[in-house]
């Protein structure tokens, strides 16, 4: 026993004598070292990274943002020029149509009507200052189509009410494009309902057809003659009468309408005197 515990502490004290297990522990520490510094630098960077990456992605949430609006208004962009470029076509049929309306008129814009149809009179943007007179008769152009509007029965400094046909109280003489038959037109008070012809004799059923066109006969002072007012749709007889009942569509769409004419009848246009000229 003696003897082996000699032998072990001289070896052990031949290795320190050496250098043998200083050189371990440096390479121990070493590794220990290293190990820790690796997976220091393993940590580090995953959160560098994840800070980055957070950044990155809020800056793209940003751009996004960005690009989402500039989107949006771009979008509203070509609504308003869809919308601008169809205003300049209607204004430009509108022009092209005062230039060739014989009588002296005024453009006007529809900027008020009654929403719930108890009163039917329009108000346009024109009056006594812009030389709008009372009775003054009204048209209008849609879709390439002329016809009758109505007339201005009150005229203030810088605005106008004008009672259109399918008032109940407007009336206006008309005849059947093709036949001739005259007779008269009313309203019947609302926007949506047709208009009534009567006094057109039972002898000219015969005469009467669906889809005929009804004009202004231009009889009486306030509205210009073959003016259209509206198409046949259907008629009606009655024993107990001599004439006809005839349903009238409208030819203006009035939820639709925008712009008008007002006529001047005392006067003529003078760029449509100008081109007869030319």
């Amino acid at each position: 026993m003696v003897f082996v515990i000699f032998v072990v502490l001289s070896s052990v004290m031949l290795a320190f004598s050496s250098g043998g297990f200083i050189l371990n522990f440096k390479q121990i520490g070493f590794s220990l070292f290293s190990s820790a510094q690796r997976g220091i630098n393993t940590v580090a960077t995953t959160v560098v990274n994840t800070v980055n990456a957070v950044n990155e992605l809020s800056k793209l949430r940003e751009e996004n943002a960005a690009l989402t609006e500039k989107l949006k208004n771009y979008e509203y962009m070509q609504r308003n020029n869809i919308e601008v470029r169809k205003e300049n076509e209607r204004l430009l049929e509108q022009l092209d149509f005062s230039r060739a309306v014989p009588q002296k008129n005024f453009a006007a814009r529809i900027i008020g009507r009654d929403p719930e149809g108890l009163y039917s009179a329009l108000t346009i943007d024109k009056g006594r200052l812009k030389g709008i007179r009372k009775n003054m008769p009204v048209i209008a152009i849609q879709n390439g189509q002329v016809g009758i509007v109505g007339k201005v029965v009150t005229v203030g400094l810088l605005t106008s009410l004008v009672m259109p046909v399918y008032d109940s109280k407007c009336s206006l003489s008309v005849r059947i494009q093709d036949s001739r038959d005259i007779g008269i037109v009313s309203g019947m008070g609302n926007v949506d309902s047709s208009l009534l012809l009567r006094y057109i004799k039972k002898r000219a059923r015969d005469n009467v057809k669906i889809g005929s066109i009804i004009v202004t006969s231009g009889e009486s002072a306030n509205y210009p003659r073959d003016i259209p007012v509206g198409t046949i749709i259907e008629t009606r007889a009655f024993d107990y009468d001599s004439s006809l009942e005839i349903d009238i569509a409208p030819i203006i769409d009035f939820s639709r309408l925008e712009n008008v004419l007002v006529l001047d009848l005392s006067e003529l246009n003078p760029s449509f005197v100008e081109s007869q000229e030319n």
